[in-house]
C-alpha cells in the first residue's frame, strides 16, 4: 500500500497501537490516541503511566476497526500497519512514517486475502521445515480431506440421472436392486475420479493456482494448493476411482450385455477427456456440453438400460432437462473463476463471452429444461405426471437474477451457486417422482 494512500485514511480510525521494545529488548504494545498533523503521527498512551526513553526508535503502529453483528459475526474489517521512527521525549509521542501496508473487506473480501497469502505461507512453513528437520504440513483427518477432495455433495449430480433412468425402467416394470446398486456404485465412482482428476489438470496447468477468489462451489477442492494432499496422492486417488468404475461397469456388462459397453467407454473418456490432454475439452469451450452429456443422457439411459437392456425413446427425452441444468451448474460455476481461468489458458464458454450473453445463455438454457418436460409430456412420450418439475421454475428465475446481479461479486454470488445446485436436485427428484406417480395414475 502506498504511504500517501495510507495516511489520507487514518481518520477512519481512533485508535492506535504502538509496537516496539522496551529498555530490555522485550515486545512491548501501547494502546495510544492519535491525531495526523501532515508530518507525524502525534501519540497519546491510554494508560498515562506509560513511560519509554527519550531516544528515537523504530517502531511499527497499527490502526484496525471492525463492526460486529450480533448473530452474524463480523465485518468491514480493516487495518493498516506503518514502519516508521518513534520519539518519546515530549509529553506527546511522535511518530514518522516510512512505509505502509494494509488491508480493508471492502476492497478485498478474507476469503480471497487468505488466498493471496498462500505463498506466504508456503514459504514460511518450508523454513520452519528446514529449522526443526522434519516437514512442518498442516493436518486433517482422512475423512475430512478425502471428503473435500472428491467433492462429495456435488455427487447429487450423479444420484439424480441414475434414480431417473431406474425410475423409468421401474414404471415399465423392470427392477432389480442388485444391479441399481452397481449402477449407483459404477456413476459415484466415475464422477468421483471425474472431480479428482480435474483438481489433478488444474494444478498442472496452473488454474487453480491462479485463483484468489474460490468459492463453496467453484475454484475446485484445493486440497492440493493448502498443501493436504500432494498431487501424487491425488493422482492415486484418480486412478482408483476410474479402476473401480471401470470394474464396475465390466461386472454390469457381463450381467446385462454388450449394449451397455458403448455408452460405459463414452462416459469414461468424456469425464476423462474433460480436463485431461489432449482434448482438454472444458480449455476449449466443450465443458458444458460434456457434462451435459455424461450427466445426462448416458447415466439416464445406461440406468434404464442396465434394468431393461434396451433403450427407449421415454428416459433420452426425460434425460434432456437434467442435462441443461447439470450444464447450469458448471456454467454458472465458471462465473467466478473466469478471470483466473483466462489467465491459465482455460478458455471456458464463460471467458469467452461477455456478462450479458453469459446470464442470457443461462436464462435461455434453463428454458428450454422446462421446455423439454412440457414437450415430452405434450406428445405423451413420458407421463403428464412429470409437468410438476415445473414447480421449480421460480428458483430458477431467482437463480437468473442472483447470477445477473452479483456476476462480478465472486461471494456475494454464492447463494445463487447453491440456488442452482438445488435447482437441479429438485428438478430432478420432481422428475422421479412424476415419472413414479405416472404408474399409479396410469
Amino acid at each position: 500500500m502506498r504511504l500517501d494512500v495510507a495516511l489520507s485514511r487514518l481518520d477512519q480510525f481512533s485508535h492506535a497501537v504502538i509496537v516496539t521494545c522496551d529498555a530490555n529488548g522485550h515486545p512491548l504494545n501501547v494502546a495510544t490516541r492519535f491525531s495526523y498533523d501532515g508530518d507525524a503521527l502525534e501519540l497519546q498512551p491510554v494508560n498515562a503511566g506509560t513511560a519509554l526513553s527519550g531516544d528515537a526508535r523504530d517502531a511499527r503502529i497499527l490502526v484496525s476497526s471492525v463492526r460486529p453483528r450480533p448473530g452474524y459475526g463480523y465485518d468491514q474489517r480493516k487495518y493498516m500497519e506503518f514502519a516508521g521512527t518513534l520519539e518519546t521525549s515530549q509529553p506527546r509521542w511522535r511518530f514518522r512514517p516510512r512505509a505502509a501496508r494494509g488491508w480493508s473487506e471492502k476492497d478485498v473480501p478474507f476469503i480471497e486475502l487468505c488466498e493471496r497469502a498462500l505463498p506466504q505461507a508456503r514459504r514460511y512453513l518450508a523454513s520452519l521445515s528446514r529449522d526443526r528437520g522434519i516437514e512442518v504440513k498442516p493436518r486433517m483427518s482422512l475423512g475430512w480431506r478425502f471428503f473435500l477432495a472428491t467433492r462429495l455433495p456435488f455427487l447429487t449430480a450423479t444420484l439424480v440421472p441414475v434414480a431417473l433412468g431406474i425410475a423409468v425402467a421401474g414404471s415399465e416394470h423392470h427392477f432389480a436392486l442388485g444391479l441399481a446398486l452397481l449402477t449407483l456404485l459404477g456413476g459415484i465412482a466415475v464422477h468421483l475420479g471425474l472431480n479428482v482428476a480435474n483438481d489433478v489438470f488444474d494444478a498442472m496447468s496452473g488454474a487453480d493456482e491462479a485463483n484468489t477468489t474460490p468459492t463453496m462451489f467453484s475454484g475446485g477442492s484445493r486440497v492440493i494448493q493448502y498443501g493436504l494432499v500432494s498431487l501424487r496422492q491425488m493422482a492415486l486417488l484418480c486412478a482408483a476411482c476410474y479402476a473401480i468404475a471401470i470394474a464396475v461397469g465390466l461386472v454390469l456388462v457381463a450381467m446385462t450385455g454388450a449394449g451397455l459397453l458403448w455408452i460405459g467407454v463414452a462416459g469414461i473418456l468424456i469425464s476423462w477427456f474433460y480436463t485431461a490432454p489432449p482434448l482438454r475439452l472444458v480449455h476449449h469451450g466443450l465443458g458444458e456440453l460434456a457434462v451435459a452429456l455424461g450427466f445426462g443422457p448416458i447415466m439416464v439411459l445406461g440406468a434404464y438400460y442396465v434394468q431393461t437392456q434396451q433403450y427407449s425413446l421415454k428416459p433420452f427425452v426425460l434425460s434432456i432437462p437434467v442435462a441443461l441444468l447439470v450444464m447450469l451448474i458448471l456454467y454458472a460455476n465458471e462465473i467466478p473463476d473466469r478471470i483466473s481461468d483466462a489467465k491459465a489458458g482455460k478458455r471456458t464458454l464463460v471467458v469467452r463471452l461477455s456478462k450479458p450473453a453469459v446470464v442470457r445463455g443461462y436464462e435461455v438454457s434453463a428454458a428450454l429444461a422446462y421446455i423439454a418436460c412440457i414437450v415430452g409430456a405434450a406428445t405423451r412420450v413420458v407421463p403428464w405426471t412429470t409437468l410438476i418439475a415445473l414447480l421449480t421454475v421460480p428458483l430458477a428465475v431467482k437463480t437468473a437474477r442472483g447470477l445477473r446481479d452479483n456476476y462480478d461479486q465472486p461471494y456475494e454470488v454464492m447463494p445463487a451457486l447453491q440456488n442452482n445446485v438445488i435447482l437441479h436436485f429438485a428438478t430432478g427428484l420432481l422428475l422421479v417422482a412424476g415419472t413414479l406417480i405416472g404408474i399409479a395414475v396410469g
